[in-house]
């Protein structure tokens, strides 16, 4: 897999870990693209709020569920999920924060990575959709201006062999039939030559 492919497919693990989120009503949630420079391994935070801990929990618990039966991944670390004040789920490529409200304004991360770009759900699904659309666009062009290969010659027909065929043997019926009539006939002649001897 290529950088570029390895981008786009974090950037699809990030859409869904957001759209459930979004299902189990998460809170203002943000996708904050990092830094390269800034952020060492990860590439994104994703970030939303819950009202109660029990609500974290299952939003936390969902976001694993779906990317395990989905694309079979797995966090490689998890924290925070007996207190479920602050739940971590750590990708390496990305980071889903599920916060209780009051303890994200407390650690308030948005504002700890001023040189990350914050984008809400919909915007990283829009970009994500244009990267995408040109992405297939640019592979259609490519494919379009690659000279065609010249259509394939008909199979040429196999040489005639110099020996000659030997001829169909469906005259011997007709021979022996002839043979067979030239013996009836005999008889007939030689009775007629008598008669005429006779008759002299």
């Amino acid at each position: 897999m290529t950088t570029t492919q390895a981008h786009e497919h974090t950037r699809i693990l990030v859409q869904t870990a957001a759209k459930v989120c979004e299902d189990k009503k998460g809170e203002d949630t943000r996708i904050l693209e990092l830094d390269p420079i800034d952020s060492g391994l990860a590439d994104f935070f994703l970030i939303t709020s819950a009202t109660n801990e029990r609500q974290a929990t299952a939003i936390a618990d969902e976001i694993e569920l779906k990317l395990k039966r989905e694309f079979g991944v797995y966090p490689h670390s998890v924290e925070g999920r007996r207190q479920g004040e602050w739940i971590l789920l750590d990708y390496i490529d990305f980071v889903v924060h599920v916060f209780l409200a009051a303890r994200r304004a407390f650690y308030d991360i948005e504002r700890l990575r001023k040189s990350a770009r914050p984008l809400t759900p919909a915007e990283f699904d829009a970009e994500l959709k244009a990267a995408l659309a040109a992405k297939t666009l640019a592979a259609r062009s490519k494919a379009e201006a690659k000279p065609k290969a010249p259509a394939k010659k008909a199979a040429r027909p196999a040489a005639k062999s110099a020996t000659p065929k030997k001829p169909a043997q469906k005259a011997a019926p007709a021979k022996i039939a002839a043979a067979a009539s030239a013996k009836k006939k005999a008889p007939a002649r030689k009775a007629a030559a008598k008669k005429s001897s006779a008759k002299k």
